[in-house]
């Protein structure tokens, strides 16, 4: 199984570290992908712009080798993006080289709109990796700019490929952040033996950054999930299914 998680910023994946983390350790490919460099922390003050995105990438580097998965930077603008189609595709390019079975991302109605708009080309990418002409398209004529690099921080932010890309048609399952508001089920994930990655991973960025969200908040926060499902720690998605199989008849 290849699982991808698409978020705007390093430090977004908190909420389903553990998940990653579980897949990662019994042998499924697992990528974290995020949508922009975050360059607009306002923790780092007055520093550079490439002294930002250098910490930025170092971190991401650091989480994906935690729970031994790959990673991928796009360059989309730290509270810039849009949400719109050049963006999916750019997304939808990097699902057709990965091919991922299940993504997870941000739910539709977070405060930030990086957040929402990630949400947006995650879910929509999966339609734009379906059409090989989609993603295929030089765009305006010219060629296709160079493939990225899967295995991480030398990869190129647009994520667009050179070799002709063979279509996504498989099924893909969205899991997106849990949100009460949701339309969407709920889906549990017992995260009780990946729960000190996920801490170690939250308490690598409560140091770096200061937060007065605590370890031990977190563990609780796990563990009142681990309570609604019957699991000392869970995490907690909504399950938007995008181009289920075909079944005998209706349930």
């Amino acid at each position: 199984m290849r699982i991808m998680a698409v978020f705007a910023h390093p430090d977004d994946e908190i909420g389903c570290i553990g998940t990653l983390a579980k897949h990662a350790a019994r042998g499924d490919e697992v990528m974290l992908v995020w949508t922009t460099l975050g360059e607009l922390a306002s923790q780092f003050g007055d520093a550079s712009h490439e002294e930002v995105t250098r910490v930025r990438r170092k971190h991401g580097a650091w989480v994906a080798q935690k729970i031994g998965a790959s990673y991928h930077f796009f360059d989309m603008g730290d509270s810039r993006m849009t949400g719109g189609r050049a963006e999916a595709l750019q997304l939808a390019r990097l699902y057709a080289r990965f091919r991922p079975g299940a993504v997870i991302t941000w739910s539709d109605d977070h405060p930030h709109p990086d957040h929402r708009m990630t949400a947006k080309i995650a879910f929509d990418a999966i339609t734009l990796a379906r059409i090989p002409k989609i993603i295929n398209e030089a765009g305006g004529g010219d060629p296709m700019p160079p493939a990225p690099d899967l295995s991480g921080d030398d990869a190129v932010e647009s994520g667009e490929d050179v070799a002709r890309l063979d279509a996504l048609r498989d099924p893909v399952r969205l899991y997106q952040y849990f949100a009460p508001a949701s339309p969407y089920p709920e889906v549990f994930v017992d995260v009780s033996d990946t729960i000190e990655q996920g801490a170690e991973v939250m308490t690598f960025y409560h140091d770096f950054y200061r937060w007065a969200w605590t370890k031990e908040q977190y563990l609780e926060g796990r563990a009142s999930t681990g309570r609604l499902s019957g699991a000392k720690y869970a995490e907690r998605f909504n399950l938007r299914v995008s181009h289920p199989p075909a079944r005998a008849y209706l349930d």
